[in-house]
């Protein structure tokens, strides 16, 4: 009689690839139960992946590796015995893993042959009886890190006994790799006869190690190896080094692995592959993003795709691809790399319309991210990298580029900012530096200075003025004393990131003859400045708000927590906040795992926690995605009988943006701020999202990772019968 078995591993080492998702999601798919142990946080795990603290078992910080190959096989090695020695029954999987079909087995002997001849025996999947001969010698062989295996080379093992003899004896570490792993699973089953114990190579590796590479080929080559004796199925992670440095990290068009990927609904360019070993991928560079926000990014060499698809799919930004020469001549004649470049960023479900295709000097605007990688200061002369830096950086754009040793770029850039370095490679002789730029602050004096003219400007004779400390300024236009709208902006943005350098919205308002209270940071502060909470209630005390018969906060994210948090300040005012957080205050949502800039701030106070203090205003009006956990978090905050959530379902943190491209932010935003908005208004005006290629793909992927095969062809069919959207289009394709 077979049993329901419970499957366990490890994970060390931040964020999870697709790959991990993949094999960790199969389990819980096919109903099997999964525990992942881990020693930190992991912020991207598979829904219905249990979880469990990796010092119920090994109470380390110890945590050796292979040093040659910078792996933390070894630990896992380790681990895994003791894990099924304090857990019976518990069979071990590797988190390159899939499970092709439930492993049911009832002896707890688990473990399989990994090549032809039925020797070798890999420990990819492990299970042992906890009070096996087995488990226990080979507990007590891996207590001593410095012992001399009997199953090594006899070479080897005249050498190590020397150095021992010498006082030098060999740490575990610097042995050959698989020493605590299959060599030595493979000596025990041996030497204590357990052969008969071991599973057939079809049972978990149908394609070997040699093999590997065909789970990156079309899809029926690998399908064609599986046999009813599979069930769990080694992927092989040695295969992310082909993926990439072949395939930007992501699975190949058509391979059996893009097959798993959409039949159980991952997405890749959300958790790209970004190095293995000593070796890093072109995507790894999100994790050296120091910013929590992106609306541009931009290409200059042509040499980032990876990376820049990683950060659309993560910030849902714009993509500027500028077409220039060496020389840095813009628009002179089409770039080779161009075509080819926005066809990857298409065929991964990029909408064309966000590509921009940058002909023209005039057009170079501020990004957030500029990359040149491969480009100038390493193939190129670094003088030409000029222009860029003085049109497309702002003081928080990230520029990301590779240094060729002697080309003078490093002297170039200490005019620009200050430069990390992330890694280094050779080139034939030459070394190359890959690293990313933070531009200089601009000089207080010069900034403020700027805003100083322009705000007085903009508040006239009627109006008024306020500089505050940190950057942080007040604003008042007035207009018409029946509507005053509140806004909360950025400076650095209002100053750089705008041709017309005004605070959000204020042509908008304007437009409507209405009054505008602006209030801006001095950079990504949460408005969580002293000087700021003064000022409202000064306001408050003088009467200031009680002049207009209606007042509206507005803002978005950070703003969006302002228009909440200091609403009280207007006793009765309405507010619309999109995708804001309710606080970022640790203690209070400790799940918030954004915004590490502004964690250190007191979030106390009258003007704090902005779920608790909006209960001041008449109405609040919440509008978020309810499948961004973080976002759909803090708007569960939001309890107060004035609170109306108007839900925007798979339209990102973004919703701005998302609104905008479907050409409804304007009458959404005017219908909130003047009153007229209802939810129903509001509901009618979103079924434009059924045009949206966003919308359109994440509703498909989302019926497929629920399972509901019938229902996304029904949905597929009905998309492609609108527009032609290529992720749907692939999706569907493979469903077959």
């Amino acid at each position: 009689m077979t049993r329901t078995r419970e499957v366990g591993t490890l994970w060390i080492g931040g964020a999870l690839s697709w790959m991990e998702q993949l094999c960790l999601k199969s389990f819980v798919d096919k109903g099997q139960k999964i525990t992942l142990f881990s020693y930190e946080d992991i912020p991207n795990v598979p829904a219905g992946v249990i979880r469990r603290d990796g010092r119920e078992i090994i109470d380390t910080d110890d945590f050796i590796k292979y040093e040659q190959k910078n792996s933390y096989a070894l630990f896992a090695d380790w681990f895994r015995l003791h894990m099924i020695h304090q857990n019976p029954g518990m069979i071990w999987i590797d988190t390159d893993v899939y499970c092709h079909r439930p492993m049911d087995y009832d002896s707890d002997y688990v473990m399989g042959f990994e090549l032809p001849g039925e020797h070798r025996v890999n420990n990819a999947v492990l299970g042992l009886p906890a009070d096996s001969d087995m488990l226990t010698q080979m507990l007590a062989f891996t207590e001593d890190r410095s012992s001399i295996a009997p199953f090594l080379p006899k070479g080897r093992q005249a050498k190590m006994r020397k150095l021992a003899a010498a006082g030098k004896p060999q740490h575990v570490s610097e042995q050959p790799w698989g020493v605590w792993g299959p060599l030595m699973i493979t000596h025990y089953v041996h030497a204590l006869g357990l052969q008969d114990k071991v599973m057939p190579l079809n049972a978990f590796y149908p394609i070997t190690f040699r093999e590997r590479l065909k789970f990156l080929r079309k899809s029926t080559v690998a399908e064609g190896l599986m046999t009813d004796e599979t069930t769990a199925l080694h992927l092989w992670a040695s295969n992310k080094r082909q993926l990439g440095r072949l395939h930007d990290g992501i699975p190949p068009k058509g391979s059996y692995l893009e097959k798993l990927i959409e039949k159980h609904g991952i997405n890749p360019h959300l958790a790209p592959i970004k190095g293995r070993g000593t070796a890093t991928f072109d995507a790894g560079l999100i994790e050296a993003l120091d910013i929590d926000d992106v609306s541009v990014v931009a290409d200059i060499s042509g040499g980032a795709r990876s990376f820049v698809l990683a950060l659309h799919h993560k910030f849902d930004c714009d993509i500027q691809l500028v077409n220039t020469n060496r020389r840095g001549v813009i628009g002179e004649e089409p770039a080779a790399w161009i075509p080819d470049y926005t066809a990857f960023l298409v065929s991964n479900d990029v909408d064309e319309t966000r590509i921009q295709i940058v002909n023209d000097a005039a057009d170079l605007r501020p990004v957030d991210v500029l990359c040149n990688l491969s480009g100038f200061g390493d193939q190129y002369k670094t003088g030409f990298l000029q222009k860029f830096v003085d049109h497309c950086l702002h003081s928080n754009t990230r520029l990301f580029m590779d240094i060729r040793k002697g080309s003078g770029a490093f002297p170039f850039l200490r005019n620009v900012g200050k430069a990390d370095q992330l890694s280094t490679r050779t080139d034939g002789a030459a070394q190359i530096t890959r690293v990313c730029v933070t531009p200089k602050p601009p000089e207080p004096a010069d900034a403020e200075a700027g805003w100083d003219q322009i705000a007085t400007e903009l508040a006239g004779q009627d109006g008024w003025y306020r500089p505050g400390t940190n950057g942080h300024s007040f604003l008042y236009t007035r207009r018409s004393m029946d509507t005053l709208v509140v806004t909360f902006d950025n400076l650095d943005i209002a100053m750089t990131k705008r041709t017309d350098r005004r605070p959000w919205g204020y042509s908008f308002i304007k437009d409507q003859g209405w009054s505008m209270l602006g209030v801006l940071a001095g950079g990504w502060t949460w408005y969580r400045e002293p000087w700021v909470y003064d000022q409202f209630d000064q306001l408050k005390a003088d009467g200031f708000f009680d002049q207009f018969k209606r007042v509206v906060f507005y803002g978005a994210s950070m703003g969006g927590y302002a228009a909440c948090a200091f609403s009280p300040s207007a006793p009765g005012c309405d507010v619309v906040a999109i995708s804001p957080q309710s606080t970022v205050d640790k203690t209070v949502v400790p799940w918030e795992t954004r915004y590490k800039v502004v964690w250190k701030r007191d979030f106390t106070g009258p003007y704090g926690d902005a779920a608790t203090v909006s209960r001041a205003a008449r109405r609040v009006s919440i509008l978020y995605d309810p499948y961004e956990p973080l976002d759909a978090q803090h708007a569960a905050r939001f309890t107060n009988d004035n609170v109306t959530h108007l839900r925007a379902p798979l339209l990102g943190h973004r919703l701005g943006s998302s609104l905008n491209q479907m050409g409804i932010l304007s009458p959404i935003i005017l219908g909130a701020l003047d009153g007229t908005l209802s939810p129903l208004d509001y509901y009618k005006l979103l079924r434009a999202r059924k045009g949206s290629v966003r919308y359109q793909r994440e509703l498909f992927n989302r019926t497929v990772a629920k399972g509901h095969l019938p229902l996304a062809r029904s949905l597929g069919a009905h998309i492609l019968k609108k527009n032609p959207n290529r992720a749907v289009r692939r999706g569907l394709a493979g469903l077959d």
